[in-house]
């Protein structure tokens, strides 16, 4: 298995909010709307905003799973297999070339601040760690990164 986590990134909004938010699948439909943001595109490079912008009008939520088209890798989908109230959210590969655990860790700032933390768990052999390695590094890192700027309200 090979680990990789996220740097730990602030959440303008308190950790209820955003256990709330990451605890049912069918909230977070708003990556959907989030993409049409110019900030958002303004980060994706122009030859592959085309892209993207299918492989997110692809993507499926339901309150327990996600799936969708993901690069060369694809159509992977998670589940939700463990919810810890307000702390951690865990996931597992269901449909995946690679079979990987995920988890989202939430912990309180403030009152109306928390702060987040992504890993993610994937059973790679040495030739994939090779070939994947670097790229579920910036993976995990962007991913917490659309998780730190999505709205909880």
């Amino acid at each position: 298995m090979a680990k990789y986590e996220s740097q730990i990134k602030q959440v303008p909004y308190s950790q209820s909010a955003v256990y709330a938010k990451v605890s049912d699948l069918t909230n977070l439909t708003v990556i959907k709307e989030r993409f049409n943001d110019p900030n958002v595109q303004a980060q994706i490079p122009a030859d592959k905003i085309e892209e993207v912008r299918k492989g997110i009008e692809q993507m499926e939520f339901t309150t327990d799973t996600v799936s969708g088209p993901v690069g060369p890798i694809g159509n992977i989908a998670v589940k939700i297999v463990e919810r810890e109230p307000e702390k951690c959210v865990k996931f597992a590969s269901t449909n995946s070339p690679v079979s990987f655990k995920l988890w989202i860790q939430m912990l309180p700032t403030s009152d109306t601040t928390s702060k987040i933390k992504v890993t993610i768990d994937a059973d790679l052999n040495f030739f994939m760690k090779q070939m994947l390695g670097s790229h579920l590094e910036k993976g995990v890192d962007k991913f917490a990164d659309m998780l730190a700027m999505i709205p909880y309200e």
